[in-house]
């Protein structure tokens, strides 16, 4: 049919990735030690012991925990351990704050996704991602997809930028 629209960038066959994928979608928890010091300062061995056999912790079951002390406080090895022994059947257990929680599984999901589908064909990163720390997201993409891809580009199909092409 003349005159006909023909959308070429849905036929050039351009595998897309959105990097806000992926984000983690499991529920968080976390726990400030803090919270369990005495004037915020000193950890009690006893007190803290205590809480810790009273806790429940079934609350954190299935969930991705994280643990930190958001003050300077110094807080023995051995606390952080004893929490992580309880934590056994939440989802995963991260140390650090949110915002380092959500990065460290941000990057555990791209680097165990599976990208053997990617293999010779060609790859277009979108960007503008609301993702934890973009510019190294964009490093370990792009260190994991150029040895497989055939193409790799930034952007949006309508104005890619070219990255990569495998030499022939």
């Amino acid at each position: 049919m003349e005159g006909e629209i023909v959308n070429k960038v849905a036929n050039a066959g351009i595998e897309q990735i959105d990097l806000i994928d992926f984000v983690n979608k499991g529920e968080l928890a976390g726990i400030d030690l803090k919270d369990l010091l005495w004037n915020e300062l000193v950890l009690r061995e006893k007190e803290f012991r205590a809480w810790v056999k009273e806790h429940d912790w079934t609350i954190y079951a299935e969930k991705h925990v994280y643990v930190f002390c958001s003050n300077d406080a110094i807080v023995p090895a051995w606390a952080y351990m004893l929490l992580v022994v309880n934590l056994q059947n939440a989802e995963s257990i991260i140390y650090g704050n949110l915002s380092q929680a959500k990065e460290d599984l941000f990057f555990k999901n791209l680097m165990n996704w599976e990208i053997n589908n990617l293999s010779d064909k060609r790859v277009m990163v979108k960007g503008c991602s609301d993702i934890p720390n973009p510019n190294k997201a964009y490093v370990v993409l792009t260190s994991r997809l150029v040895p497989i891809v055939k193409n790799l580009m930034f952007g949006e199909p309508c104005s890619a930028v070219p990255v990569y092409k495998k030499k022939k």
